[in-house]
């Protein structure tokens, strides 16, 4: 439980990026030790550019960021694993966390991988790991520093339930202070017992104490309140002033009635609220399949084998299977067993934009054992979204993939996923994470796949985008692959069947 000492304090801290782009505007808040609390906010409301003022990565415009003590230890776990080191052995990497040579490294390793419930061989490259053991190694970097403050950005993504059940468990017994950025709802409420809420429209942190849905329940009803507030000074100023403008032209005594219902009009004008803005939420949107000519058979894909990594040991299992048009696959499994380098392989063995008819013969079975129809256009909503080139503006990411360049249509297609003008314009490595997985869905759309690939879907994505997401997916009349191991989303999408690698 928190004390009453205060670890880290933001005094009037003000940051924006470039011209125009505010973060915050003179906020202020107070994180008591030993507390565990949420930070929330819209995609892209900055919560990932405070966490890089609190380790002192970015420096505020104007105000201060204190520690108490000064030297207090900071660690993060981040969203993504660091390009460079990416060719480093899990070992080296480990090394990284430390200024100082650990002599006892493997042994601290050892314990930490015991704390994220992972077993993984030292020698390995990082580059070589699953997305889901990636993220298990992001947290345990964090967690061999034992830091003061620990700073967890989206550290649920790619973990399976058993991954997501051990660290909330770790954290419920933390005894020092933890902040953390997560959309995944449930995680958040098992643990919290505070929340920083980063406002995307007045760039302020407004601070609440209790668990997560007490929160959220708070924010509703003071809306709810401000609204109602506002209603009733609505109605008592049409009501003085339409009394004001009667006894005004009654004359003599009564133009100072007048002048008082006037007065009480402005006076109530004064009581206005600015009622607190809600998240915009996404529209809804349908995902549209690619057309087929009238000879296509249906067959989108088929596998005659499957393979799946066991103990760090590749094996391979018959498998007929046929994937039609409007058929929903769920390929299940724990980290590491090979999920994601499956739809890897399955997004990149093909061309995704072939001229081919789909109703041609069939490609031949690869070594992987599958095969997909000539002609079928793919879409790949990739976990880490390295399938975009960075660099690139998010219009032209979109762009390229429209069979058909309609500009208008492109816009108003982007503006249903909250991507405005200014950022369409913007290169993609500018975006947040989770606007990289707006953008990955506007792109999908605008695409329209005949086979759509998802891998973890509901990363860095706000949930209160998810039942959206999910609606349109489970309409989706194409054939669908998808890895996710968030299973209040799967229930909401009509699956046909499930391939669990566990079982090879």
């Amino acid at each position: 439980m928190p004390n009453d000492s205060v670890i880290l304090r933001f005094s009037d801290v003000s940051f924006e990026y470039g011209h125009n782009k505010h973060i915050l505007d003179e906020a202020s808040f107070s994180v008591r030790t030993g507390s565990r609390i949420t930070l929330m906010g819209q995609n892209g409301a900055g919560k990932s550019s405070l966490f890089k003022m609190i380790t002192g990565e970015l420096k505020p415009t104007s105000g201060d960021v204190h520690r108490t003590p000064r030297d207090a230890s900071i660690a993060i776990a981040r969203q993504v694993m660091p390009l460079d080191v990416l060719e480093l052995t899990v070992r080296d990497y480990f090394a990284t966390a430390f200024t100082e040579k650990k002599y006892n490294l493997d042994k601290l390793i050892k314990d930490v991988f015991e704390v994220v419930n992972v077993d993984l061989p030292l020698d390995r490259q990082v580059k070589a790991l699953s997305g889901g053991q990636q993220a298990r190694l992001l947290l345990a970097h964090a967690l061999i520093q034992n830091p003061d403050i620990l700073l967890l950005d989206e550290p649920t993504n790619n973990l399976d339930q058993q991954g997501i059940e051990h660290l909330t468990g770790f954290l419920m017994m933390y005894e020092k202070t933890v902040i953390v950025i997560s959309h995944d709802a449930d995680f958040l409420n098992a643990f919290s017992d505070g929340v920083l809420y980063l406002d995307v429209f007045t760039h302020k942190v407004e601070q609440y104490s209790g668990n997560y849905y007490d929160v959220v329940e708070e924010i509703k009803n003071r809306i709810e309140r401000e609204n109602l507030q506002n209603a009733r000074m609505q109605m008592e100023i049409k009501e003085k002033r339409s009394q004001a403008e009667v006894f005004a032209h009654k004359g003599g005594k009564l133009r100072a009635v007048a002048k008082r219902m006037r007065e009480a009009a402005e006076e109530a004008e004064e009581n206005i609220v600015e009622v607190r803005q809600e998240d915009r939420t996404i529209r809804e949107f349908v995902m549209p399949c690619q057309e087929f000519d009238k000879f296509f058979d249906g067959k989108i894909m088929e596998f005659n084998s499957i393979s799946a990594l066991k103990n760090h040991q590749p094996i391979t299992k018959e498998l007929e299977l046929v994937v039609r048009k409007n058929t929903h696959i769920i390929i299940s499994g724990p980290n590491g067993i090979g999920k994601s380098t499956l739809l890897e392989k399955i997004a990149s063995t093909f061309p995704r934009h072939s001229e081919a008819s789909a109703s041609e013969p069939r490609n031949p079975l690869t070594s992987d054992g599958f095969a997909i129809a000539k002609g079928i256009k793919i879409g790949y909503y990739k976990q880490d979204f390295s399938n975009f080139d960075f660099e690139q503006k998010a219009f032209d990411a979109l762009k390229e993939v429209m069979e058909k360049f309609d500009e208008h249509h492109l816009r108003a297609t982007a503006a249903g996923f909250l991507i405005d003008g200014k950022l369409l314009d913007h290169p993609i490595a500018a975006l947040s994470e989770g606007q990289k997985g707006l953008l990955s869905f506007c792109r999908l759309v605008l695409m329209k796949p005949g086979l759509l690939i998802l891998d973890e879907p509901t990363n860095h994505i706000n949930f209160r985008h998810l039942p959206i997401i999910a609606k349109a997916l489970d309409e989706y009349q194409g054939a669908m692959l998808m890895v996710s191991h968030i299973p209040d989303f799967v229930s909401q999408i009509r699956i046909d069947e499930t391939v669990d690698l566990n079982s090879i």
